[in-house]
């Protein structure tokens, strides 16, 4: 590990506890991965990449000091349930369409037996056998 690696680190770690305790300098305060990286004044792809260990410690601290669920997690959970309801309310659709289409299918079938049994016969050729007998 260089030395700069060694520096970042330290800087993340010292941010971590600022704003886990409240007193951040050069960030918003908030208690999320984009905070941590400017207060820790590095790259937030740093963090995320290079850094990825520390990250995940400061989640599980505000997990543990703040008793918080940490901002893309709770971000991640309301997605979910958006998307569980979503779902939900494509199947209870998917079954209203069946429905619909069974019902459909049943009323083409009586309006086409009401309209065969309305239409005058065809005559029939004398070289043409029917397959059903007429009645």
């Amino acid at each position: 590990m260089n030395q700069q690696h060694h520096d970042e680190r330290t800087r993340i770690r010292e941010a971590m506890d600022r704003l886990l305790s409240g007193q951040a300098r050069a960030s918003n305060s908030s208690l999320t991965a984009t905070a941590l990286a400017a207060e820790a004044g590095v790259h937030r792809m740093a963090l995320i990449k290079r850094h990825a260990d520390l990250k995940n410690e400061f989640y599980e601290r505000v997990r543990k000091e703040t008793k918080q669920v940490p901002e893309p997690e709770r971000r991640l959970r309301e997605t979910v349930v958006k998307l569980k309801k979503t779902v939900a309310d494509q199947r209870a659709e998917i079954v209203q369409l069946r429905q619909q289409i069974t019902r459909l299918t049943l009323a083409s079938a009586v309006l086409t037996q009401e309209s065969e049994g309305h239409a005058e016969r065809a005559p029939v050729c004398d070289n043409v056998i029917p397959l059903r007998p007429s009645t």
